[in-house]
């Protein structure tokens, strides 16, 4: 569980509602024709920029941004370097029974096992890259067209209800009530794209990218074990990927 994600929605939320019972009624807050013109009114938009298998899918993607497990880089690290020195001492058949975890690291060492060279090694992995990268970017795309569309969809609300508004000008007591919840759309649809879409799409954009620098350093590992490098020349080469306050841990102590 992400609780920064989960955190910054429920404290967004909560001192809006806060503010909200500050000002008075709460019910004066709700209409349902406002909430369904830029809700539902803006999925139907976004899932005309998008078939249907990438509209739906994006659900699953949105959920990264809550439930997301990501292998820490040193450890990514240190299976390289006790794999660099299994590959020296029995050769890449010697990796063929090694418990990895990460799905992309044991593809790279199966190819590796299989015999493959380092040019279609390196080919086969950046091409798996650039093809999740391109899922990701979809879902992300998703979710920031929603904050795009959510707005233009309550000023749409909010234009409806003025009209309505003007409409019926005989009766000056009617012109408060009928303002308020012309603007109700408004809200809306800056709570939906500022509150929700934008900021899924902000934090599914950071997994994709520290997803993508461990699967390069995957693929850096998994060349360098197969060109027969020294396992401290590799530890030295792959800390570049950490933060300078952890490249002093030590992950050849099993070498």
């Amino acid at each position: 569980m992400d609780l920064a994600t989960l955190i910054g929605l429920i404290g967004a939320f909560a001192f809006v509602t806060f503010s909200m019972f500050n000002g008075g009624d709460i019910d004066m807050y709700m209409n349902v024709p406002a909430f369904f013109i830029v809700a539902v009114g803006s999925l139907f938009v976004v899932m005309m920029k998008y078939n249907l298998g990438q509209f739906f899918t994006s659900i699953n993607i949105a959920s990264k941004a809550f439930m997301f497990k990501l292998d820490k880089a040193e450890d990514l690290i240190e299976q390289a370097v006790l794999m660099a020195d299994s590959a020296r001492k029995g050769g890449f058949l010697a990796l063929e029974d090694t418990d990895i975890k990460n799905p992309f690291f044991q593809k790279a060492i199966d190819m590796l096992v299989d015999g493959h060279d380092a040019q279609t090694v390196a080919a086969t992995l950046n091409k798996d890259i650039d093809l999740t990268r391109e899922r990701h970017q979809t879902g992300i795309g998703i979710f920031r067209s929603l904050g795009d569309v959510a707005p233009a969809m309550g000023m749409i609300g909010t234009l409806i209800g003025l009209v309505g508004m003007l409409s019926n000008m005989n009766d000056p007591k009617t012109i408060g009530p009928a303002m308020a919840v012309a603007l109700l759309t408004t809200l809306y649809g800056a709570m939906l794209a500022n509150m929700l879409a934008i900021p899924i799409a902000d934090k599914l954009e950071l997994r994709m990218n520290e997803e993508m620098l461990n699967r390069r350093l995957v693929i850096d590992a998994a060349l360098a074990i197969q060109d027969g490098q020294n396992p401290k020349v590799i530890d030295s080469y792959l800390k570049n990927y950490l933060h300078e306050r952890k490249r002093s841990i030590d992950t050849t102590s099993g070498v």
